[in-house]
């Protein structure tokens, strides 16, 4: 056996496209989208968004969000979208042009507004109407 015929042929098509270190956490979503579940497109383009976004871990509980093992950032939770719709595409025979084509159908958070600093007004130390002599030189 060849060590290219140990992975199926759709962990091969993923592993090609993502072949550059950087892509490494990619490829490992394409994988996840090879391996997902759903029996058809659309149950494989769900559990996508499952895998990449973040979602409640404890019903009823949105900060529990946090704990969820998504990508975190909202960037990283399209590329790793992305990655894994690839891999249901390879999964399903879907050709490329259609998988290119296929965005989340969560809307992307709202840009964040840049925060201004308020202006910082200067204040400047009262003089004292204590004199040295007013101030005790031992402690009590």
């Amino acid at each position: 056996m060849i060590p290219h015929q140990w992975a199926p042929p759709c962990n091969n098509q993923c592993t090609h496209k993502y072949s550059t270190l950087m892509q490494i956490p990619w490829r490992v979503f394409c994988k996840k989208g090879c391996d997902a579940d759903g029996e058809t497109w659309d149950e494989c383009l769900s559990e996508c968004e499952e895998i990449c976004y973040k979602n409640p871990v404890l019903k009823d509980q949105q900060w529990s969000a946090y704990i969820d093992r998504s990508p975190g950032a909202a960037s990283c939770s399209e590329e790793c979208f992305h990655a894994c719709v690839a891999g249901c595409g390879y999964k399903f025979d879907v050709p490329s042009q259609k998988v290119d084509q296929i965005h989340p159908s969560r809307l992307p958070p709202p840009p964040k507004e840049k925060l201004t600093t308020p202006a910082v007004k200067r204040v400047l130390p009262r003089e004292s109407s204590q004199t040295i002599d007013d101030i005790p030189g031992t402690s009590a």
